[in-house]
């Protein structure tokens, strides 16, 4: 650390009056001799550093902040102040690298920062390699659904039981978190239960192909036990032959139109609607039942625009897809709105092209 005094003549004074411009180039050239001795520092050195930069990095613009951020956080010696200091900041560019991987970062700033900051840091803090059960708790509470995913989805996350009832809550109404905290090899009987008993079928099933054989063998049990009968999960089929004749009717009478699908939506009549869709998209009726079942709604939005269908036609085809039983979330619809709004014609018209293309001749 003398070494920064003798190539900073007045370096004192710099920290205390300089002005910012001054003030950051000198927080440049410290951090460069830190990075360069960086393995040879001792303890002591480590803070002295710490209490120059900590003084100095507030007036470095953001680009150089964030910089010096993601190589601090390799480092399991860098200044625990100054880390600290980044993983506060409100600027995400800049808190993100350490809130990220930093083994200097205790427990204490990460449930800090948890608490008091928005959902960037929390994304952030959910790719750490290990997050205790009190940060768990918090993110769950507090995060959005991209936050809760990555924290369910992370293998060196610890729940406690009220953070596994929470996250059962939030994936009934959310496919992609539902198989995501079914996967895990920590979650309990009982909340494996209640997550299935608040799944759709074919989110069940796709489950419990992607998990390991003693959780398969957890799934049946748990699935028997609901359904009070043996759960063989054999490939569900659908007869569509009487819904295609209905649909074909409809055409040759010049009434397969919008309003018709509509209808057909709104009475829950999942075979007729998909009929209708891939008469009016050239879709193959398997195709269109495989994509609509999935976990996604994806590919509703996107032969809507293809079709040129009415948010209320495509809204009504969303809700069929979820069952007559099954509320979606208010903003989860919203989103749905927002997306379908911004698609653009062109775009969806290129995947439905690949999927005719996919279809057996």
């Amino acid at each position: 650390m003398l070494a920064a005094a003798s190539l900073i003549p007045g370096l004192d004074d710099i920290v205390r009056h300089g002005n910012p411009e001054r003030r950051a180039e000198v927080a440049r050239r410290i951090a460069e001799l830190f990075f360069r001795d960086a393995a040879r520092l001792r303890p002591s050195h480590v803070d002295l550093f710490d209490d120059i930069l900590i003084d100095l990095v507030p007036y470095v613009e953001t680009v150089v902040r964030a910089e010096l951020s993601e190589r601090f956080s390799l480092l399991g010696n860098a200044p625990r102040s100054l880390v600290g200091q980044f993983a506060r900041e409100n600027e995400i560019l800049v808190a993100a690298p350490v809130l990220r991987r930093s083994p200097v970062l205790d427990e204490e700033v990460l449930l800090e920062v948890a608490r008091l900051k928005g959902q960037g840091h929390l994304l952030a803090m959910a790719e750490r390699h290990r997050l205790s059960a009190d940060l768990t708790d918090v993110m769950v509470r507090r995060g959005d659904r991209d936050v809760v995913r990555r924290t369910a989805g992370n293998a060196g996350a610890v729940f406690s039981e009220k953070g596994f009832v929470e996250l059962t809550k939030r994936a009934a109404r959310d496919a992609v978190l539902t198989l995501t905290v079914g996967q895990r090899d920590d979650l309990p009987e009982q909340r494996l239960k209640e997550l299935l008993a608040g799944s759709l079928d074919v989110i069940r099933r796709r489950l419990f192909d992607v998990v390991k054989p003693d959780r398969q063998v957890a799934i049946r049990q748990a699935l028997s036990e609901i359904l009070g009968r043996p759960e063989q999960f054999e490939k569900a089929t659908r007869d569509f032959v009487p819904a295609h004749r209905t649909i074909l009717a409809l055409h040759e009478a010049g009434q397969l139109n919008e309003a018709a699908l509509l209808g057909f939506a709104k009475q829950y009549a999942y075979e007729e609607s998909v009929a209708a869709l891939a008469a009016m998209s050239g879709v193959s009726i398997p195709t269109l039942d495989r994509l609509i079942s999935g976990d996604r709604h994806d590919p509703i939005l996107i032969i809507g625009k293809t079709v040129g269908l009415q948010w209320a036609t495509v809204r009504a085809l969303i809700l069929l897809r979820l069952g007559p039983n099954r509320i979606p979330a208010p903003a989860d619809i919203e989103a749905a709105r927002v997306n379908f709004a911004r698609l653009m014609p062109s775009t969806a018209d290129r995947v439905v092209s690949f999927w005719k293309m996919q279809q057996p001749v």
